[in-house]
Parts: C-alpha cells; sequence; structure tokens
C-alpha cells in the first residue's frame, strides 16, 4: 500500500487543470452549533430552529463561513498540503444556501502559475475552487494563491 499525499510540490500543477477533491463532508446539527459557538456568531437563522421556519428559507441555514472552512479543508490534501503560506483569499461568493444534512463537495481550476521573484525554491499557484452540494448545485466559490515549495530544490 502507498502511504497518503499530502500536497503536492508547485511543478506538479498544470494551469487549466481541473482537480476533484476526493474528500467530502457532510454537515451535521452539531458542526453548524459549535461553529456558531466557537465563532460567536449567534444569529438565530444559524442556531433557532423555530426563528428559521418562519424566515426565508424555512429552516436552518448554515453558517456560511463554516461552509467556507469546510471546503478550504477539503482541498488541502490536493492544493495546499506542501504549502509554505496560502498568500491571499479573495473572491469569496456564497452561490446558494446551505442547510443541515447538506453534503459539500468541491472541485479547484488552476487559474495561474509562477516562479517566485524572490526565492528560486518556490512558486506560486492561484486557484479557484468551487463547492457544490448533493444535488450538483454550486454553493461557494473562491480564489487564492499559495506558496509552494519546488521538489528538487
Amino acid at each position: 500500500m502507498q502511504p497518503s499525499v499530502l500536497g503536492h510540490y508547485y511543478e506538479e500543477f498544470e494551469v487549466g487543470e481541473t482537480i476533484n477533491h476526493s474528500l467530502s463532508k457532510t454537515i451535521f446539527e452539531s458542526d453548524n452549533n459549535l461553529f456558531s459557538l466557537l465563532t460567536m456568531n449567534h444569529h438565530p437563522v444559524h442556531t433557532n430552529l423555530d426563528y428559521a421556519k418562519n424566515n426565508h428559507h424555512g429552516k436552518v441555514l448554515v453558517v456560511g463561513t463554516l461552509v467556507f472552512s469546510l471546503v478550504v479543508g477539503i482541498s488541502v490534501p490536493d492544493i495546499s498540503g506542501k504549502a509554505i503560506a496560502n498568500l491571499g483569499y479573495e473572491s469569496v461568493e456564497h452561490l446558494a444556501p446551505v442547510f443541515i444534512e447538506d453534503t459539500l463537495y468541491a472541485k479547484t481550476v488552476v487559474l495561474s502559475k509562477k516562479d517566485s521573484q524572490s526565492k528560486s525554491d518556490r512558486g506560486i499557484v492561484y486557484v479557484e475552487t468551487i463547492a457544490y452540494n448533493q444535488n450538483n448545485v454550486e454553493v461557494l466559490k473562491f480564489r487564492r494563491k499559495v506558496l509552494l515549495k519546488k521538489q528538487n530544490l
């Protein structure tokens, strides 16, 4: 059996490539409740079933930053496992609501890459990650730049 690989080196990414992440996550009520408590997001649309039933979606809405955090985590084994640093996140878009018991999946497209100008042992990969639910509805999209190690330096 081969040991699992955490991340990839800069040279392994190809511009235009789509990476379908193998990890997925069903969001449980306990996930949403704990995240709400930890982040002090006590809005009743995330924590109060009665309130949520009488509002726009009619059910508890998962905290958007939980969705974002989970999708970043789903992408780590393929994208940033060998990262020196995540240099920045941009253009975070919540495309559709996420509810308790939805399952998140994700894919990432490599948009561009460039060698570091200051250090020859690393490079920057620019990617866009799209998350979707069990019904194949896109729920989140974001871009980020990741500083990665080069392989043989």
